[in-house]
């Protein structure tokens, strides 16, 4: 586990914490959160599937409405980041919308949108899964993949072992799974898999190469770090996109849906997008 070393005594450093010493942990400390995650996830698609299964079709609407409705919160609150973000005169939602506009691109030239439905189709062929197997699959990815939390709670968990973060967000997801599973079925449950790969890569990258990156530093204080502010911004941006998708999975108007998967690649581009803003005007 990671331990801050400091020394007492009248000639001790005054501020211990500032240098403060990162040594090993185990594997099952870094992944902590992400276990927590993926079972979270499971239990609450079994739930779903076997309390939404019996709800009437109209209910399982407006249950949908209603998950749309606290992630559109979400990815508001997200995207207020951007305003405590800029680049000299260029404020942070002009470099968000500069990195999504790439993102879009490149994505849709890397076909991200179809590769995740492929996957979710070969999934549902494998286990014979049936129904809106595959759009629950990527719904529930992204929804449970595109945040702060998925990022800072990785970082926190590979670098102390604090998996608080990462606890918080499998609340949520597992009441999201709930309700994203008495509408698309199975296919939310295989979204863990993505958890486990995406969350787990994180805290393990976090725990091999970050601390000597960070330095020891707090991995709290990285939610204000404009870099990060970046990150959060551009993804609460993608959750509305996912909001409107659930609000139109909820209306029955699929085919007009958002191709959220397409954007994620501004996750990288709006940090990258700061950072050459800041080079450029100072």
């Amino acid at each position: 586990m990671l331990v801050e070393m400091g020394c007492i005594g009248p000639t001790s450093d005054p501020a211990p914490r500032a240098r403060a010493t990162l040594l090993p942990m185990s594997l099952l400390s870094q992944l902590s959160g992400t276990f927590v995650n993926v079972v979270a996830v499971l239990l609450g698609t079994l739930l779903g599937l076997t309390v939404g299964g019996r709800l009437p079709p109209q209910t399982q609407r407006s249950l949908l409405q209603t998950l749309s409705l606290v992630t559109l919160f979400i990815g508001l609150d997200m995207a207020g980041s951007l305003n405590r973000v800029s680049a000299g005169s260029v404020p942070g939602v002009i470099l968000a919308l500069v990195s999504l506009a790439a993102g879009v691109v490149i994505g849709e030239a890397l076909g991200i949108e179809e590769r995740l439905g492929r996957l979710g189709e070969t999934l549902r062929r494998s286990f014979r899964g049936e129904g809106r197997f595959t759009e629950g699959f990527v719904a529930a990815s992204l929804l449970f993949c595109v945040g702060p939390l998925t990022f800072v709670g990785g970082l926190q968990n590979g670098l102390t072992g604090d998996a608080s973060s990462y606890i918080l967000k499998s609340t949520l997801d597992g009441i999201a799974a709930l309700a994203l599973a008495g509408a698309y079925g199975i296919g939310v449950g295989f979204s863990a898999l993505t958890v486990l790969i995406v969350q787990g890569g994180i805290s393990l990258a976090a725990g091999g190469f970050a601390a000597t990156l960070l330095g020891g530093a707090d991995p709290e204080t990285l939610k204000t770090n404009p870099y990060v502010l970046m990150l959060t911004g551009a993804g609460g941006l993608t959750i509305i996109g996912i909001s409107w998708n659930l609000m139109l999975a909820g209306l029955g108007l699929e085919d007009r849906r958002v191709r959220v998967a397409s954007m994620l690649p501004a996750l990288l581009l709006a940090p990258l997008a700061l950072a050459l803003a800041r080079l450029i005007v100072g």
